[in-house]
């Protein structure tokens, strides 16, 4: 097997449309996310960036993006060199 693989589920007790609104709006995520900022326009094949204390630390591109029902994007880590590959999460068996 090469390279590692992160697969992260979380269920959560929330309408889809509270959701949605909570992962792509910038004042929910910087709450969450201990005050990082977060730039997107959350449609598939735009990018998006993460930045703590006006620094880039992540960035990536946003691969599916179905309001209220799914949300992929890839994942690069731009603050530790080693780490900076993507990462993307496998597609859902619905």
């Amino acid at each position: 097997m090469s390279g590692s693989k992160f697969v992260y589920v979380t269920y959560i007790r929330i309408t889809p449309e509270k959701l949605w609104h909570a992962l792509t709006t910038p004042e929910i995520i910087k709450q969450y996310r201990f005050g990082m900022s977060v730039e997107s326009e959350w449609k598939a094949g735009s990018t998006w960036r993460m930045y703590a204390d006006g620094s880039l630390t992540d960035s990536g591109e946003i691969l599916e993006s179905v309001s209220q029902k799914r949300l992929v994007m890839s994942w690069l880590n731009e603050w530790k060199p080693e780490f900076a590959h993507h990462r993307s999460l496998p597609r859902r068996h619905d």
